[in-house]
């Protein structure tokens, strides 16, 4: 096993690059990337970097050079041999071959286009412009890099014990988490934890903890590399940039309303039977399922990802019911900011009514708080979205008004078109 600590103090950056695969990213980015090759190749969008979190001040903590050498470096990536094979040959979610051999043709050519860096009052402004099927692979590698630079910054003055102690109080942190969640009996538990992890090395080892810790209540990571090297499943379906690309391409306020739906129709005929995940908040969980076509109440689950997690299950619990589903054999995916009180609380609840997984992220891989001095170590929200398809805005609601995103007259059309009335607020936690 990997001493974390000595790896951190004798750092040097060119012989350990942050991102060093282009699989270090979410399956899921894979999935949608094969599903816009094929669908939607020729739009351009832009992404853009945004954080939530203003105090934490990006640019006056991260060296704007080191930054972009480890940006150009994740350019000169391409797909390796084995990497291709692990991603032709394997079996994923039972099915072999889930890679077409034209998008495995085309990823094994690719080369992440350029990139746009400024700063501004304290924070960086990045943004990823180009065809969208490429553009696209850039969301995952670039946050691993903002939040892995940004804790070598804090770590950069550290010594050699002090660095030990941290990630031994980080450990015993994780351990007796992983204590606690391993007394579930039926716990169903994966690692998304790729985007806002304190490091690579940091999240391999909290993969591994599980693995040991967990065994069969863990069901694999988000992360692809991390999935090859450490032989567990790749988990991961669909994410919001999906309906809002597709939402800001509509002409009419009627294209707009459907566009989510059309979304998981050429999902549906791109993945046959398998990864039936609805993603219902990207402009309101109840509007969504209110309109849903009856073709859709056959899927296999909903993943819930904002808002109260425990309202939205009992939301998709009474709409299966309404369609005449039973919900016993429904899956509900918790991934919203959870840790394991949280993780306890909805298992509690849930278990027997429906089928429970979640998705564990920046608190499983990135939980410094309070071991680093000033906290300076706690994680933060920081997410890079979809800002604009062919030049049109693109819109994100959610169930939690804090996470919405769009031009504000644009955000109001969308609650006019989505019938999104009154929301709670919530705090963001990551």
């Amino acid at each position: 096993m990997v001493d974390i600590a000595t790896r951190v103090y004798n750092h040097k950056w060119k012989i350990d690059p942050i991102v060093r695969s282009l699989i270090d990213t979410d399956f899921y980015k894979l999935l949608m990337a094969q599903s816009v090759f094929r669908n939607r190749p020729d739009v351009t969008v832009t992404f853009s970097l945004i954080n939530r979190t203003k105090e934490v001040r990006l640019a006056e903590l991260i060296d704007e050079g080191e930054l972009r050498e480890q940006l150009d470096h994740i350019r000169t990536l391409r797909l390796s041999r084995g990497e291709s094979t692990w991603l032709r040959g394997n079996t994923f979610y039972g099915k072999r071959q889930m890679f077409r051999p034209d998008f495995m043709e085309w990823f094994e050519r690719l080369q992440l286009p350029p990139y746009h860096l400024e700063k501004r009052d304290g924070q960086y402004e990045l943004t990823f412009e180009g065809r969208w099927p490429e553009v696209m692979l850039w969301e995952i590698p670039a946050l691993a890099v903002i939040m892995e630079l940004r804790s070598r910054a804090v770590l950069h003055g550290m010594g050699r014990f002090e660095l030990q102690v941290l990630y031994a109080r980080a450990m015993t942190k994780l351990w007796e988490k992983v204590e606690r969640l391993r007394r579930i009996e039926t716990l169903r538990l994966a690692d998304f934890g790729t985007r806002r992890r304190h490091s690579f090395l940091w999240q391999d080892w909290c993969v591994q903890a599980l693995i040991e810790g967990l065994g069969d209540k863990f069901i694999g990571t988000s992360n692809c590399l991390i999935a090859l090297r450490r032989e567990v499943e790749a988990i991961g379906t669909n994410a919001h940039e999906l309906p809002m690309v597709y939402s800001a391409l509509a002409e009419t306020d009627e294209e707009l309303r459907q566009a989510p739906y059309r979304v998981l129709a050429d999902w549906h005929e791109e993945h046959e039977g398998n990864l039936r995940i609805i993603l219902p908040d990207t402009y309101g969980t109840r509007g969504f399922l209110a309109h849903a076509p009856d073709w859709l109440a056959s899927w296999t689950g909903i993943r819930i990802d904002s808002g109260d997690p425990s309202e939205g299950a009992e939301t998709a619990i009474a709409w299966w019911k309404s369609r005449g589903e039973d919900p016993r054999q429904k899956l509900v995916i918790f991934s919203d900011g959870l840790d394991v009180d949280r993780i306890e609380e909805l298992h509690a609840r849930f278990s027997g009514r429906v089928k429970v997984s979640f998705g564990w992220g920046t608190l499983l891989t990135n939980d410094f708080r309070g071991l680093a001095p000033g906290d300076a170590l706690a994680p933060f929200s920081l997410v890079c979205k979809a800002a604009s398809a062919n030049g049109r805005p693109t819109v994100k609601l959610s169930d939690n008004p804090n996470k919405a995103m769009g031009p504000p007259e644009e955000v109001e059309r969308y609650k006019r078109v989505f019938g999104v009335g009154a929301q709670t607020a919530l705090e963001v936690v990551v």
